[in-house]
């Protein structure tokens, strides 16, 4: 008797890999944060000697005029290079980091993912340097201290919208896992500033600025205000540089037949 030969089992189905979600944090972001709490110790050092890393590393506009006032600032010739950079390393208070942080987390990690540590790193240092150049423009020979990170976290706003609205992006309505959403090829400059979603956020975003400066509200310490013209130079820079540093290539348009 011959007995028919049996089916194969059919294999279980096969489970969909997990979806990492989009906020983890990368590397990169996590050390940015991370350098960001270990120099804010510098508020448990005594008065005096925290008034000096203020007044060293942090942006002076006064460092840069020529009178004898500004040869008197702690950090002599070598703070006027620095200073460009390493104020927007250094924090009022707890408040104040906390409020840069927070902007950060969201913009900052996609542009993270996207741009790898070396030139996330690069594109943070340049827009602080963007920010300084525009508050030492708007601020010629003044004394008082510059400090924070909101520069180079404007920056990484305006870098993120380059690319976060476009299909399968993080602030788009169909993203996927947070890798993938990092690395959607971006839309040229000249087409996002015709995306009503992008008018919309920058719109949102220079209007919370121009209210900082004509409210003069203050963030962090008694009667330190908003460097908001810093803010914008930041923007800025992270806006019209992001192709420089995005390492993504851009999606060609399908060739039109002859």
């Amino acid at each position: 008797m011959e007995v028919p030969p049996q089916p194969s089992p059919e294999p279980p189905p096969s489970e969909p890999p997990p979806r990492e979600p989009v906020l983890t944090l990368p590397g990169p972001i996590t050390a940015y944060i991370a350098l960001l709490a270990v120099l804010h110790l510098h508020v448990l050092l005594p008065p005096d000697l925290d008034d000096w890393v203020i007044e060293a590393f942090g942006f002076i506009p006064l460092r840069y005029d020529a009178t004898p006032l500004a040869a008197q600032l702690p950090g002599g010739a070598g703070a006027k290079i620095w200073s460009f950079v390493s104020y927007s390393l250094l924090h009022a208070n707890l408040s104040h980091i906390i409020f840069n942080v927070l902007w950060l987390l969201p913009f900052g990690s996609a542009v993270a993912r996207r741009f790898g540590a070396l030139r996330f790193f690069a594109f943070m240092a340049v827009t602080a340097v963007a920010g300084a150049l525009a508050h030492l423009v708007t601020h010629e020979h003044a004394m008082a201290p510059m400090i924070g990170a909101s520069a180079s976290v404007s920056g990484a706003m305006a870098a993120a919208i380059r690319f976060a609205f476009v299909r399968g992006s993080f602030l788009s309505l169909r993203s996927g896992d947070a890798d993938a959403a990092s690395r959607v090829p971006a839309l040229p400059l000249s087409r996002s500033l015709r995306d009503a979603r992008v008018l919309g956020f920058l719109a949102i975003w220079f209007g919370i600025n121009i209210v900082f400066g004509i409210g003069s509200i203050a963030i962090g310490s008694e009667g330190a205000s908003v460097a908001w013209q810093a803010h914008i130079g930041g923007f800025f820079a992270g806006l019209f540089l992001f192709s420089l540093f995005d390492p993504v290539p851009r999606r060609t348009p399908p060739a039109k037949a002859a």
